[in-house]
């Protein structure tokens, strides 16, 4: 809950404000889970897996153990969110997010992985067009009458693929 200056609360967001460096004042955000999941379209669950599996770090702890989430965990949340809308796997993810906090990164790298994937997507594409155009074919010779033999599973019976 955000926490104004005035003690009231909102959103289920806590604000606290801690003098920067510079003397200015900062507001952390500090949210549980479910208000984590809320703000980043990601459920608690794949949350929680994300910080299990070292993608996401270990968000902080309050005292009763319960996990407290920031803007940056949000920020970076989205981030594996819109990663994995890409099509991006959880290692691609996890290079790009590192990359990403690595502010001199070079570029090139992140290119290099995108690239990679791009080639992926375009490798399923051609694979999952050649799965339809064999379908079709097979639809086409099929009668779809009363007649019991049919071309679509004498196809599936010989367990190979067709050319």
């Amino acid at each position: 809950m955000i926490v104004s200056h005035s003690g009231g609360c909102l959103n289920g967001i806590a604000a606290q404000a801690k003098p920067s460096y510079n003397g200015k004042v900062k507001e952390i955000l500090e949210m549980n889970i479910g208000a984590a999941a809320a703000e980043s379209g990601i459920t608690a669950k794949m949350i929680r897996h994300y910080e299990a599996i070292g993608l996401l770090r270990p968000a902080h702890r309050r005292g009763n153990a319960y996990r407290d989430y920031g803007a940056r965990d949000i920020h970076e949340l989205r981030f594996i969110r819109r990663a994995r809308r890409l099509g991006f796997s959880i290692a691609e993810i996890g290079q790009l997010l590192a990359l990403w906090r690595d502010r001199a990164r070079p570029s090139r790298e992140v290119k290099q992985i995108a690239e990679a994937h791009i080639g992926d997507l375009e490798a399923r594409v051609a694979e999952m067009q050649a799965m339809a155009k064999t379908l079709r074919e097979l639809a086409a010779a099929c009668h779809g009458d009363d007649r019991p033999d049919c071309p679509i599973l004498d196809d599936l019976a010989l367990g190979e693929a067709s050319p």
